[in-house]
């Protein structure tokens, strides 16, 4: 489960990406709180959120060449420190008095600037560490990084920004980026695994288009983890109405149904590192199962048991998250990763805020229930044809059988039909 981490450098990186992982969504609660006290408008948390995706959408692509043009560790430290410096520059004008609304838009969008280079980067710097043979793994581990620190995170900025004020949490997210920097310099480049660099070019950005075109394995992935992440990824939207309309539980159980979806999705990050290879068989189950269990979830009758379907959602989302990333690095060229990458997070980042608002459409038009039941409905229908269409590519086909008493299903190569013998 964690044989990455015997590798100096991966396990150097992970560190660091624990105590930053911790201080981003500790400055991510403390700006939404922020931006509240200021104005006591949903509507600019709401702008505040936008901004930072907003750059992904605008020059994600961009920025994908630029990673592929780059080497990877000067350039993840030029953007980690971007970052640390708009938290300092945060925790300053906080904990001096002179913050202002138009301060956090502006802090907003330039994290996400950094983001834009930053996000393709850590995403292809991992095979750089790891290698092709270890990269399920460390791809696993890496989004089990990130759902602890969503564990703890919040909490601690909750304690924070009640015992002492928003601008020390911002402080520690500026702090917390010595330890990835530090991680990034004390690494030995001779245990690198080269990567070939894309050569300064016209016409590139188009080039990685038609070269996601034409691979079957990436565009369809890509198509299936945008229909996941725009359809059944708007949880802000469902489980805060579940809690206060459905339920009539308050803020605590809203809080509740967040936490045991971290839990799953912890488990889920750490079953795939310990799976170790990433198929598209497992790719579109999980996403089959995520959207059943929407589906089961959309009716549950009780709030506990509501509650601890979040945990087998959580769980199988990230699977689909883990498996979805793997594949497509491991299928591109090392020279185009930059690029595929940077189309991928852009789809994954930017599937939630364009489905939401037709999430909330939904949800006000016909019921929370509806909601997520009709993501459900979109994710899994998604999977089955896209599914289907990976196993015509492949000239696959369903075959059904059964194996010590229990039923199994899954695809086979068509050309065992016609070798196997005449019953």
């Amino acid at each position: 489960m964690f044989s990455s981490l015997r590798i100096r450098n991966y396990r150097l990186f992970f560190l660091g990406q624990v105590v930053s992982n911790t201080g981003t969504w500790m400055q991510r609660i403390a700006q939404d709180w922020l931006v509240l006290s200021l104005t006591g408008s949903a509507t600019a948390v709401g702008i505040t959120t936008a901004l930072q995706f907003l750059p992904m959408l605008l020059f994600g692509l961009y920025g994908g060449v630029l990673v592929d043009r780059l080497p990877k560790r000067p350039t993840l430290l030029v953007t980690q420190a971007s970052m640390a410096l708009t938290g300092l520059a945060l925790a300053f004008l906080t904990l001096s008095g002179h913050v202002e609304v138009w301060h956090v838009y502006l802090a907003a969008f330039a994290v996400g600037l950094a983001t834009v280079v930053d996000n393709p980067a850590r995403q292809t710097f991992v095979t750089e560490m790891v290698g092709p043979d270890q990269l399920q793994n460390a791809v696993s581990l890496n989004s089990a990084n990130f759902q602890s620190a969503r564990l703890v995170g919040p909490a601690v900025a909750g304690l924070m920004i009640t015992g002492v004020g928003t601008g020390w949490a911002f402080l520690f997210n500026g702090l917390s980026f010595v330890a990835p920097m530090a991680g990034l310099l004390l690494m030995r480049a001779r245990d690198l695994h080269v990567v070939e660099r894309a050569p300064r070019g016209k016409g590139q950005m188009r080039e990685g288009l038609r070269y996601v075109a034409g691979r079957p394995e990436l565009i369809w992935t890509i198509v299936l983890v945008g229909f996941v992440s725009t359809f059944g990824f708007n949880f802000p939207v469902y489980l805060s109405a579940f809690a206060d309309d459905v339920f009539h539980a308050g803020a605590g159980s809203y809080s509740l149904f967040n936490t045991l979806m971290a839990v799953g999705s912890l488990a889920g990050a750490l079953l795939a590192a310990r799976r170790g290879t990433a198929r598209l068989r497992v790719l579109v189950a999980g996403a089959v199962a995520f959207g059943m269990l929407e589906i089961v979830a959309a009716l549950a009758p009780a709030l506990w048991m509501f509650a601890l379907l979040m945990i087998p959602i959580g769980m199988f989302g990230m699977t689909v998250n883990v498996t979805a990333n793997s594949s497509v690095q491991l299928s591109t060229d090392p020279a185009m990763r930059g690029r595929v990458m940077a189309l991928y997070m852009m789809v994954f980042m930017g599937g939630a805020p364009l489905g939401a608002p037709i999430a909330g459409w939904i949800t006000d038009a016909y019921g929370v229930r509806a909601g997520l039941a009709a993501g459900g409905v979109v994710a899994a229908a998604a999977a089955v044809v896209i599914g289907l269409v990976l196993a015509r590519v492949g000239n696959l086909r369903l075959a059904l059988g059964w194996h010590r008493g229990h039923p199994v299903v899954r695809f086979v190569p068509r050309e065992r039909e016609q070798l196997a013998p005449a019953a």
